[in-house]
């Protein structure tokens, strides 16, 4: 089963959902047999690569809202974060833009270390106060995760993955998806936002199913021998 999540490293919802999917993971009797990508998603990209505009402001300009309003909602997330185990630190929050750490996140599936990388950048501008777009942090924090430092600062130096990135967000607009994070399973069912482990495995649960349907099995058990009911 494959289980594709668009989403993006500065969505807090990305981050709350990432670890709700993983509580319904864990409780999916067929875990093993799924094969998780992370794609790329950019909810703006035209932001600078980096920023010193408190993360508050931003918000209640972006959305027209009192200071008060967008520092309630921040207050919000973070209660909500924290039931998932989640520290939000929205006044450490240094904005900026997330295309190279999606260029990253490309090659760190390539070797295997995606996932990792995802819940360190989660960690990097939630909770750490970390420049999301700097080169030189990306190149650290691929490290921490164990990616090979050098290998790391070549592709940031470079445009390489730059097509995935772009493709990736070509797929997301061709799906309709206009908002993450979104979980597509296996092409044929989606997941729109950071839903509850329980509603992520049932659709977890249903597209199994679907992909496997069960036996139908006529007729009666007069006719078959079971255990030693025939035994001469």
């Amino acid at each position: 089963m494959q289980v594709e999540i668009f989403s993006d490293v500065v969505c807090p919802w990305c981050a709350i959902g990432k670890r709700r999917f993983e509580s319904a993971l864990a409780r999916f009797d067929r875990a093993d047999d799924v094969e998780l990508r992370w794609r790329s998603f950019e909810l703006d990209p035209g932001a600078p690569v980096t920023s010193d505009v408190n993360s508050a402001s931003a918000l209640a300009e972006k959305y027209h809202m009192t200071l008060d309003k967008a520092l309630a909602a921040q207050a919000n997330l973070t209660e909500v974060a924290a039931s998932e185990g989640l520290e939000f630190h929205f006044d450490l929050l240094r904005r900026g833009n997330s295309f190279d750490a999606h260029r990253l996140l490309h090659y760190a599936y390539e070797v295997g270390l995606q996932d990792a990388l995802k819940d360190r950048l989660f960690q990097a501008y939630f909770s750490d106060g970390d420049s999301i777009g700097d080169i030189d942090t990306l190149a650290r924090l691929g490290e921490e995760v164990g990616l090979d430092r050098i290998k790391v600062a070549e592709i940031l130096h470079s445009d390489r993955y730059a097509a995935e990135v772009r493709a990736d967000e070509l797929d997301a607009r061709q799906l309709g998806i206009g908002g993450v994070p979104f979980f597509v399973v296996d092409r044929r069912f989606g997941i729109s936002g950071a839903q509850g482990p329980d509603a992520i495995l049932a659709v977890l649960n249903e597209a199994w199913a679907n992909a496997h349907p069960a036996m139908t099995v006529s007729g009666s058990g007069e006719s078959t021998c079971e255990g030693d009911n025939c035994v001469i």
